[in-house]
């Protein structure tokens, strides 16, 4: 990890906030995108990645201040919780394109930045894309595309030397976990129907999701791509 160049999309807070730290802890130099402001000793580069203006020069600002890039994590995101016939148009729309265009749009960019020698891409995708959650169309959709995209840009880079794979977690302890449980009438209830879906009967921290991006942005992992991995303490057993 000492030395890598590491781009974290989406690194101001939860999961990629607990990467951004935990690869800095092992020598790596981060740079994060993200349209609110990281911590102190992490250089934050503003963007939303809806826009692809802003999507490029932040990309362009982050490889620079790296001196190139090694690797890169795609982990914005949001969630929605609504049956089919109350999304409209514009929530399906705002959603993929901040998911799963979003992705596309970051990794467009950060390809000519890659080091000569190749890299690595990972896409945070989740559980939610393997084994589908009630009333959340299109979080599942989403993340479910990332999984696939994360397949294509394999094959499609691989004669760059380019790695690219999805991480699959399950549910995790960050703002956003915390946020679907709002204005839910009993917390303590709903959070034990979240725990009896996973094997280990746990919600995830941050830190265990990150670890398991590190590896596969790293050259621990070199033979590995084109993979969607389950980080998801058993719900899906893929």
């Amino acid at each position: 990890m000492h030395g890598l160049r590491l781009m974290i999309v989406g690194g101001a807070a939860g999961i990629g906030l607990a990467t951004a730290r935990l690869a800095q802890s092992g020598g790596a130099r981060v740079a994060l995108i993200d349209r609110q402001s990281g911590p102190d000793g992490l250089p934050t580069f503003t963007a939303d990645v809806r826009d692809r203006a802003a999507v490029d020069a932040a990309v362009d600002a982050s490889a620079a201040a790296l001196g190139g890039l090694d690797a890169l994590v795609f982990s914005a995101g949001v969630d929605m919780v609504k049956p089919l016939a109350e999304i409209a148009d514009e929530d399906w729309q705002r959603l993929i394109d901040i998911n799963l265009t979003g992705a596309m749009r970051v990794c467009r960019a950060a390809l000519p930045h890659f080091a000569a020698s190749g890299g690595s891409i990972v896409l945070v995708s989740s559980g939610a894309g393997l084994r589908p959650l009630h009333e959340r169309t299109a979080y599942c959709a989403s993340k479910a595309g990332l999984a696939m995209l994360a397949k294509t840009l394999a094959l499609e880079l691989a004669p760059l030397g380019i790695r690219a794979n999805a991480i699959c977690p399950g549910a995790v302890d960050t703002a956003l976990f915390r946020s679907g449980l709002e204005g839910v009438p009993d917390i303590d209830a709903a959070m034990a129907e979240v725990r009896a879906r996973y094997a280990l009967a746990r919600v995830a921290q941050p830190e265990e999701i990150a670890r398991a991006i590190l590896f596969l942005a790293g050259p621990h992992a070199s033979y590995v791509t084109g993979i969607a991995m389950p980080v998801d303490g058993g719900r899906t057993f893929h």
